[in-house]
């Protein structure tokens, strides 16, 4: 919370007007803070928790509300798991607005689903995630040729179907 009660998260930075970050025009929001330092990450000086600048949601939210040609927000980071209950709270406000969620995490859906057995606002991020890009980045495994992802262990997954279905279905740019 900040000096005037509203929720705030601590951001490595926001571009308003990603292209690469999921499909369509989104407001790409890098959460600060990442516990898994992956070797060759592309966001390397997201990692300290400590470091970036403290936003007020509310300031967030206005970015995305003012757009009438944004798709959707992309969480990414740095780690937004790290940060579940803020992220949780901004894919709220995006839902709300008829845009879509896509969560990068370095983590995989099966470690998500662990911790948000344990962790609720976790678990709110996972229910609110339209689309989740998991896993860590593995250097050994970069691709260019990836959509969405930078490495082949990575996946991206529709986690919609993947709710509904209870087994883990894989995003096809087609049928969305």
């Amino acid at each position: 919370m900040d000096g005037n009660g509203n929720q705030t998260i601590r951001l490595h930075g926001v571009a308003e007007d990603s292209i690469v970050d999921g499909p369509g025009y989104r407001l790409a929001i890098f959460a600060q803070g990442c516990p898994r330092h992956c070797e060759g990450c592309h966001n390397p000086s997201s990692l300290d928790p400590d470091g970036g600048t403290e936003w007020a949601l509310d300031d967030i939210e206005r970015l995305f509300a003012k757009s009438p040609l944004l798709e959707g927000i992309t969480l990414t980071g740095g780690e937004p798991f790290s940060q579940a209950a803020s992220c949780a709270e901004l894919a709220k406000r995006a839902h709300g607005m008829g845009l879509t969620i896509w969560t990068y995490s370095g983590y995989t859906y099966e470690e998500l689903l662990a911790r948000a057995g344990e962790d609720s606002d976790a678990e709110a991020l996972l229910n609110r995630t339209d689309v989740l890009v998991d896993g860590p980045f593995v250097l050994s495994q970069r691709s260019l040729e990836l959509s969405y992802c930078g490495s082949r262990n990575q996946r991206v997954i529709d986690f919609r179907k993947t709710r509904e279905s209870g087994v883990i279905t894989l995003y096809l740019p087609a049928e969305w």
